[in-house]
């Protein structure tokens, strides 16, 4: 038997020993700024109120498990952002984070850009009438219809993520008589410190192509022999959830590298760089996110630097928050189904939600917060794991939290910082449905993905 495997799987019985874990908090009552959306507050009932609105009420109207989006932050977060990198840069919104034609249209009136990475991301912003000149086109495997559809569209960049891409955006365009504009994805060879599967830099993964053995200078080459390519630039992307600007002053100073290359061997400056996204927010009071005009400055700083050791003009600078705008700006919101304590291990809190509204716990390993929402209690702390309604042992929510002792059934329980990704990579495990995005502003609340329905579900089996 293999060291790794416990005799009953992987994560079976998978208990902290005692003193591992954090100390409780100090008050289960107190909300961590760095972690809720900036209108979450308690009011004088004791129950947590964002955009002026109780969520006893946002669970009386719209049900359990919901998504509750606060507005206010999500606007001021495109606005920290676009006033970070100021006019010389582009901010682009990872739409892969979260889209919704309303959110398309907060990112229009707000002055960002958007990237998309499938022809359902790309159709949402064009419906919802974000210009097609301020889209970005990513992916490592776009079908020729999608490339089609974008370049018909007239997006303004198309990101080359292989050699058989260059040909096959280069093939479309000619045919359709359009010289698209592109940016190559360089693999960079940088090991972002975060999980295996969201480092995206290092040379054993699918993206880009790697620096390594040549392979971005040829597709350079092949690119800016094609008639039906403007290569405008080059692109990096070093991975996620990073709380530092380390990795990426590794990335720049081989991305301007590779620059200069360019320079000496075909006499073309590219005008663009684009240094993806990936920073980090707080899902626990223990992260320590960068705040967005350091990040700005230290990244025109490293790009400055390494340009003008290369003897090269500083190109226009490209950016990626996704998950860095909507990420905080969300909690889901549950309602405690059983309570089921293990003597001298933890309780057992299981909520009306699960994997189904959340997987990134199950899948990444990822930490989350947790609050009673409903009220406030004076009760002693309880060593808690939050976990949701679905057939699997690891249906977790989050994995080791203190709740109070006297946490009972339809109590309300609200995961912070969930904007990002959960209901992007929702399913339908178990035939859950699909909790609704509700948007709060200023004491309204509307709907903006409804709840799915089972009808929705029978829809599509068409057996």
């Amino acid at each position: 038997m293999s060291r790794s495997a416990h005799p009953a799987g992987p994560r079976h019985a998978d208990v902290l020993p005692e003193g591992h874990y954090s100390a409780p908090p100090a008050d289960l009552n107190a909300l961590d700024e760095k972690v809720w959306a900036r209108t979450v507050r308690r009011d004088e009932d004791g129950v947590v109120t964002v955009g002026g609105i109780e969520v006893t009420r946002l669970a009386e109207e719209f049900g359990t498990p919901a998504y509750i989006l606060d507005e206010v932050d999500f606007r001021a977060r495109c606005r920290a952002w676009a006033d970070a990198f100021g006019e010389n840069a582009d901010v682009f919104y990872a739409g892969k984070a979260f889209l919704s034609r309303a959110v398309v249209r907060w990112l229009h009136e707000e002055g960002l850009n958007l990237d998309v990475c499938s022809g359902g991301e790309l159709n949402t912003a064009l419906d919802a009438g974000m210009p097609a000149d301020r889209i970005a086109y990513h992916g490592n495997n776009k079908s020729p219809d999608e490339i089609e559809r974008a370049i018909r569209a007239g997006v303004g960049r198309i990101v080359l993520d292989s050699f058989q891409e260059i040909v096959r955006v280069a093939h479309i365009a000619s045919g359709l008589g359009v010289r698209q504009r592109v940016q190559i994805r360089v693999t960079v060879g940088v090991e972002a410190h975060t999980h295996e599967f969201i480092a995206t830099a290092h040379e054993d993964q699918k993206f880009g192509i790697p620096l390594a053995g040549g392979q971005a200078a040829e597709a350079v080459r092949r690119a800016l022999t094609l008639d039906g390519l403007e290569l405008v630039g080059l692109h990096s992307h070093i991975g996620s959830q990073i709380f530092d600007t380390s990795g990426f002053e590794v990335a720049a100073h081989r991305v301007v590298g590779l620059l200069r290359q360019i320079r000496d061997e075909h006499g073309v400056e590219l005008p663009e760089i684009d240094l993806g996204g990936g920073l980090g927010i707080a899902y626990t009071p223990a992260d320590d996110p960068r705040e967005p005009h350091h990040i700005a400055k230290a990244l025109h700083e490293i790009v400055t630097r390494e340009c003008e050791s290369a003897g090269l003009r500083t190109p226009r600078i490209s950016v990626e928050p996704g998950r860095a705008i909507v990420g905080p700006t969300a909690f889901t919101l549950y309602e405690v189904g059983t309570i089921k304590p293990l003597e001298g291990l933890r309780t057992y809190v299981s909520v009306d939600g699960g994997m189904s509204d959340n997987i990134r716990t199950a899948l990444y390993d990822a930490e989350y917060s947790v609050a009673l929402v409903s009220r406030t209690s004076d009760a002693a702390p309880m060593l808690s794991r939050v976990v949701g309604k679905h057939c699997e042992s690891g249906d977790i929510v989050v994995k080791d939290a203190f709740l109070p002792a006297d946490v009972a059934p339809g109590d309300l329980l609200a995961v912070p910082a969930t904007g990002a990704y959960c209901r992007s990579m929702a399913s339908n495990y178990n035939h859950a449905l699909r909790p609704p995005v509700v948007v709060v502003n200023d004491g309204a609340a509307r709907v903006i993905v409804r709840r799915e329905t089972e009808e929705d579900l029978l829809r599509l089996d068409v057996g």
